[in-house]
């Protein structure tokens, strides 16, 4: 009996250690269960404060861009509003003096010379493209591209030229006078080169290929079966053509027109040497000759009401269509090849815009260069390109840059809010230079005074004008203007690449700037040459805002032509034109050839 009292107390001590050793496992897995339940939730908070973080850089880079694009918008409001120049004690400015004068025919002048270049350039744009797209004639293929060479002019450059030939002393004048026996304007009529009715056809021969690069575009995407069918159904080449590809194409062409119709209100080196009374040369000839800053706000605010009208009609010319891609759209299309009279006609359509838009007017911008080369190059001259080359890189590298951080804030963030500010970013696009010009000026000049009376104050020393007239604020400028053009671009190129590429960079360990610097911007290299390029050589052209905020003694090649051309010294400003051609070719290139890359039928 001991024995066995022994043997069962040992038993029992034995189950009690198990019972106390499975305690201890159990306390110690709970434990561990714990710590790692505990890790787990530190590494999701951290996860969770990571893309916090990733949004809230991402929402403020967006909304930092957003509100330099508003800001020159903004100060322009405020000042044709709420400003006082001193111009008037009543606090109206001379608001009261514009509208009974002068306002009524800017706002005449500028609706007859949209709706005029909006007829010209989209007629041109609409006929070119529909007969390189759906014929075959002689020439037929160099058109396709070379219709895209007078984007690379600009209208000033091409109204000074047709106005020393057209004019009643130029030469073509001269030579109908010796012909016929004229001796005086009496004895015949001629219609006058510099008018509203000249300043629309300028404008026209260098803004149609919007019209004909958008339509050409909608036309290579139709359906070859939309097309056979409308044969089918008794309708001839016109028929089809009015009936089915052009409703068809009607969003496209809209979008054209409006770019053209606004780069028309944009301009000023063309109706300021026409003497065309526009809103655009409204804003300088109040600020420049009246003296009043906010009376040139006033009629830039209305110039902004012009301009967002043209994108409502634009969008609302759109509205309701929505098109879906046809599975047979890249089908080989036959054209018909057309003969006789008809191929002569239709090669006379496309060659007259490319004619009088690029070849004559580059043909007597290269004759005036090099018979006055000697007097155009000069170290003038090379400071002027100088200073235009800095200004059109610093603009095209800070556009570009902006442009990758909205693209990609696009990208990684899909919130509302980080969308909307993104559509305000791109407003800079649709505003005039003069406006932005004028709009830019304001803060900065606003910011100066303020630093320099803070300055003054309680360090007793000036600061002076560190930002108003220096190239940082046309740089600025130009910036906001152009952000559109390279963030467009760019948000094209990232929308190619699949987002299994950034699944698979973030699963090696790369975070999110490194994905964009080794994985995205080697991928999407091409497209930001090309918005780059694009921007480099709308710098290189734009006067307006150039003109407003280029520090005194200051020039570039687009402000040396106007003024040479202003005084009626063409062939001094041959040269600096012809470089400005030659630069704003490339673009052209690479736009022609992306074109004809992605459609395989044409």
């Amino acid at each position: 009996m001991t024995q066995g009292k022994r043997l069962l107390a040992k038993r029992g001590a034995s189950l009690e250690e198990e019972a106390c050793t499975a305690t201890s496992a159990t306390e110690l897995a709970l434990e561990r269960a714990t710590h790692s339940t505990s890790v787990a939730e530190d590494a999701a908070i951290r996860r969770r404060q990571r893309r916090l973080g990733t949004h809230m850089g991402w929402f403020a880079t967006a909304w930092g861009v957003a509100a330099l694009v508003v800001m020159p918008v903004l100060a322009v409001i405020w000042l044709a509003l709420f400003g006082d120049d001193g111009s008037d004690q009543a606090g109206d400015g001379i608001w009261p003096h514009l509208v009974s004068t002068v306002l009524p025919d800017y706002v005449m002048t500028s609706l007859a010379l949209v709706a005029g270049v909006a007829v010209l350039s989209g007629s041109m744009g609409v006929v070119s493209a529909w007969l390189t797209t759906m014929y075959q004639f002689p020439l037929r293929r160099t058109f396709e591209w070379s219709l895209l060479l007078p984007f690379a002019i600009p209208a000033n450059v091409i109204a000074y030229i047709y106005t020393d030939v057209f004019e009643y002393a130029g030469p073509f004048q001269g030579a109908l006078r010796a012909l016929f026996g004229w001796d005086s304007p009496q004895d015949y009529y001629f219609p006058e080169i510099r008018s509203l009715g000249g300043a629309i056809l300028m404008l026209s021969l260098v803004l149609f290929p919007y019209v004909f690069m958008l339509a050409r575009s909608a036309f290579l995407d139709q359906s070859p079966s939309l097309r056979d069918a409308s044969r089918t159904l008794g309708c001839n080449g016109w028929q089809s053509f009015w009936r089915v590809a052009l409703p068809s194409a009607r969003p496209a062409i809209a979008v054209g027109l409006a770019l053209a119709m606004m780069e028309a209100l944009n301009d000023f080196g063309t109706v300021d040497y026409f003497a065309v009374r526009s809103l655009t040369a409204g804003i300088f000839n109040v600020w420049l000759n009246m003296g009043s800053l906010r009376g040139a706000a006033q009629i830039a605010l209305c110039l902004m009401i012009f301009v967002v009208t043209l994108i409502w009609l634009e969008r609302h010319a759109r509205r309701r269509q929505r098109q879906f891609g046809k599975g047979d759209r890249y089908r080989r299309y036959r054209r018909p090849t057309l003969h006789g009279w008809r191929a002569g006609l239709a090669t006379l359509a496309c060659l007259l815009p490319l004619l009088f838009g690029f070849l004559l007017p580059v043909g007597l911008l290269t004759r005036h260069a090099i018979r006055y080369f000697e007097e155009s190059w000069t170290p003038d001259f090379a400071g002027y390109a100088l200073n235009s080359l800095m200004l059109s890189v610093s603009a095209a590298v800070l556009t570009l840059i902006i442009g990758v951080l909205l693209a990609y804030a696009k990208r990684l963030d899909r919130t509302a809010s980080v969308q909307q500010a993104l559509k305000l970013s791109s407003l800079g696009y649709a505003m005039p230079g003069a406006v932005l010009g004028l709009g830019v000026l304001v803060p900065l000049s606003g910011f100066d005074n303020a630093l320099d009376s803070f300055l003054r104050a309680n360090f007793g020393f000036s600061s002076g004008l560190l930002l108003t007239g220096t190239m940082g604020a046309i740089i600025i400028a130009y910036v906001v203007r152009f952000l559109a053009i390279a963030a467009g671009s760019i948000e094209s190129s990232l929308d190619k690449v699949t987002p299994s590429m950034d699944m698979a960079a973030r699963s090696l360990g790369e975070n999110t700037f490194s994905t964009l610097r080794r994985v995205h911007l080697p991928l999407i290299r091409p497209g930001l040459l090309t918005a780059a390029l694009v921007v480099f050589v709308d710098a290189m052209k734009e006067l307006p805002a150039t003109l407003l905020l280029r520090p005194f003694n200051f020039d570039t090649l687009a402000t040396h032509v106007y003024q040479y051309a202003s005084d009626e010294m063409l062939e001094q400003a041959a040269l600096p034109a012809l470089v400005i051609v030659v630069v704003g070719i490339l673009p052209v290139i690479v736009i022609s050839r992306t074109i004809v890359a992605s459609r395989s039928e044409s």
